[in-house]
C-alpha cells in the first residue's frame, strides 16, 4: 500500500509540473485578418514580441472575417488581433452609436474582452471610382451613385454583408437600386482598371487608391464610423503576458495613415514579404538591434528571397514541406473518418430504403453548404479553429460520393448471385464480408477515389481557419493580388490530387493481376 501511496503521489507531482512547465512554455497567439493591412499589423505585433524575448509568440495570419477571428478569441485559440473600433462597435457590440474608447471597453467587459494600444491610424470605409468615369457622370459623394443606377458595383463580400457596410450605406443613401457583384477584395482593382465593374469599397490607407487613379467619393453624410486601428484582445492577456505586454504597448501612436498607406505599399506594389516589412518598420523604430538573430536567420533570408514574388522562389519556398504535410495529414485523416462512417451508412441505404433516402438527402444537402459558412458553423460549434473544424468540414464533404457509391454498387449485384449465397446456407452477414463488398468494391473504390480528389481541392480552406495547407498561399496570394502565390499554391494542391488519382489507379491495377494470377 505504502509504495502504491508512494507511486500516485510521485505520479502526481509529474502530472503537477508537466501542467506547470506547460503553462509557463504557452505561447502568445496573434492573430489577422485576411488582408494586407492585417496581416501587416499580425506581423508588427508578434515581432515586435519575439524582439522583446519575454514570451514565445505565435502568428495564425489570414483568419478570415471578424466572426472567424471572434470566435477563435473568445475559445481562447488566438490571444489578441488587430481590429478597429467601427468594426467593434457595428459588428462585435451591435450598435449604431459613436463610442468611446472607454465605452467600448465597458461594453466589451462582459464578453471578458477588452481593446486598447490605439496605433495611430483611421482606415475608414471608402468609395471609390475611376477618375475618368467620375468626371464624365459628376460623381464627387456616395449620395450621387443613386442618380445612376445603371453602375456595377464590385464590393468584397465582407462589406456586403456588413451593417456597416452595404446593408446599412443602401439604406442610408438610398442606393437600393444599385446591385453589388461580390468580388474578393484582392481581385477588385484589377477588375475596375479593366472596366468590368466601376464602383469598390477600399480602404483610408489603401495604396491601389493612387496606383490605379481613383477618386474616392465623400461620405458627406458621415454614414462610415471612424476606424481607428488598434488591438483587440482577451481581458487576461495583459497580466497573462506582462512580461511582453510593454513591447506591445509601445506600439501605440507608432503608424501614421501615411505610415501605413506606405506599409501597404511596400507589399501590394513593390511586392515585399509581411515579415520584411514588419521588420523594417520595427528596425525603424529603434527595435531592430534587440533582434539581429533574426535579421540574420536563414527564415528571414529565404523570406527575402521570396520577397521578390518569382514564381520558382515562391513555389519551392521554405514554408513547402510544412504546407504539405499539413494538407495531406487533412487530407488522409479526414478522408480516413469519411470511409470509416460512410461505408456503413452506404449499406444501411441499400438494406434500409426509408432511412436511406434520409442519409443520402442529409449527405447532399451538406455539399451545398458553402465552405466558409460551413467553417464558421462548426468553429461556433467547437468553439476553436484550425484543424478541428478543417478536418471535420473536410469530412462531411467526403461523405457523399463513398455513400454513394457503396449503395451503387450494392444495387448493381444481380439477385442470383445472392440467392446462390443464401442457397449454400451464408448468414447475412457472410453473404456482405464475402460476396456483396467483394464484388462492389470497383465501385466503392471509385467514390473513395471521387472522395480523395475532392478533399485535396476542398482542403485549401482550411487555412481560412488556421489549420494550414496549401491554401496559405492562395489566401496570400489573393489578399496580393499575386498571381505567382496563388499558382504556387493551386500548382501542389493539384499534383497532390493528380498523385492521389495514381495512387488508386496502381491500386486497382496491382489487385486485378493479383485477381488473375
Amino acid at each position: 500500500m505504502t509504495t502504491l501511496r508512494g507511486w500516485l503521489r510521485g505520479l502526481s507531482w509529474a502530472v503537477f509540473f508537466a501542467l506547470a512547465q506547460s503553462a509557463v512554455a504557452q505561447p502568445l497567439v496573434v492573430g489577422s485578418k485576411r488582408f494586407t493591412e492585417s496581416y501587416i499589423l499580425g506581423e508588427i505585433v508578434s515581432q515586435a514580441v519575439s524582439m522583446a524575448g519575454q514570451h514565445r509568440v505565435v502568428l495564425k495570419s489570414g483568419l478570415g472575417n471578424t466572426g472567424i477571428l471572434l470566435s477563435a478569441l473568445t475559445s481562447g485559440e488566438i490571444d489578441l488581433y488587430p481590429e478597429y473600433t467601427g468594426t467593434i462597435t457595428r459588428e462585435i457590440l451591435k450598435t449604431e452609436q459613436a463610442l468611446t474608447l472607454a465605452q467600448i471597453n465597458e461594453r466589451l467587459l462582459p464578453l471578458g474582452l477588452a481593446a486598447g494600444v490605439p496605433l495611430g491610424f483611421d482606415n475608414s470605409y471608402v468609395l471609390a471610382v475611376r477618375r475618368d468615369l467620375a468626371d464624365r457622370l459628376q460623381l464627387r459623394t456616395i449620395a450621387d451613385l443613386a442618380k445612376h443606377p445603371g453602375l456595377v458595383l464590385g464590393l468584397s463580400h465582407e462589406f456586403i454583408g456588413r451593417s456597416d457596410g452595404w446593408k446599412g450605406l443602401s439604406n442610408f443613401y438610398q442606393l437600393e437600386k444599385l446591385s453589388p457583384r461580390g468580388l474578393d477584395h484582392g481581385l477588385a482593382y484589377e477588375a475596375i482598371a479593366a472596366r468590368q465593374i466601376d464602383v469598390v469599397d477600399a480602404y483610408g490607407t489603401d495604396s491601389k487608391l493612387t496606383r490605379y487613379g481613383l477618386s474616392v467619393l465623400q461620405d458627406d453624410k458621415k454614414f462610415f464610423p471612424t476606424y481607428d486601428a488598434l488591438l483587440l484582445y482577451r481581458a487576461d492577456v495583459p497580466t497573462k503576458f506582462a512580461a511582453s505586454w510593454p513591447a506591445i504597448t509601445a506600439l501605440e501612436n507608432k503608424i501614421s495613415q501615411q505610415t501605413m498607406r506606405e506599409l501597404n505599399t511596400q507589399v501590394e506594389i513593390d511586392g515585399k514579404t509581411f515579415t520584411v516589412v514588419a521588420h523594417t518598420f520595427l528596425q525603424q523604430q529603434g527595435r531592430g538591434e534587440k533582434n539581429t538573430a533574426f535579421a540574420n536567420s536563414g527564415e528571414t533570408q529565404a523570406v527575402r528571397v521570396l520577397s521578390q514574388q518569382s514564381f520558382l522562389s515562391a513555389l519551392i519556398g521554405t514554408d513547402f514541406w510544412r504546407l504539405a504535410v499539413q494538407h495531406i495529414v487533412l487530407v488522409m485523416v479526414s478522408l480516413s473518418l469519411a470511409i470509416v462512417v460512410g461505408l456503413p451508412l452506404g449499406i444501411l441505404s441499400f438494406y434500409r430504403p426509408r432511412a436511406g433516402q434520409i442519409v443520402l438527402s442529409l449527405a447532399g444537402v451538406i455539399q451545398t453548404i458553402p465552405s466558409l459558412a460551413l467553417l464558421a458553423f462548426l468553429i461556433s460549434l467547437f468553439g476553436v479553429i484550425g484543424t478541428v473544424p478543417a478536418i471535420v468540414a473536410l469530412f462531411l464533404y467526403a461523405l457523399l460520393p463513398i455513400i454513394q457509391s457503396t449503395h451503387a454498387g450494392l444495387t448493381e449485384i444481380p439477385a442470383s448471385m445472392r440467392q446462390a449465397a443464401t442457397a449454400l446456407g451464408l448468414s447475412d452477414r457472410d453473404q456482405l464480408w464475402l460476396i456483396e463488398l467483394p464484388l462492389a468494391r470497383t465501385m466503392i473504390l471509385s467514390g473513395i477515389k471521387v472522395s480523395a480528389v475532392l478533399s485535396v481541392g476542398t482542403a485549401t480552406i482550411a487555412a481560412f481557419v488556421g489549420a494550414g495547407g496549401f491554401g496559405e498561399r492562395i489566401a496570400q496570394g489573393l489578399a496580393l493580388n499575386n498571381t505567382s502565390l496563388l499558382l504556387a499554391g493551386a500548382i501542389p494542391s493539384a499534383a497532390l490530387a493528380l498523385m492521389m488519382q495514381y495512387v488508386f489507379f496502381w491500386y486497382e491495377r496491382r489487385s486485378n493481376r493479383f485477381k488473375h494470377q
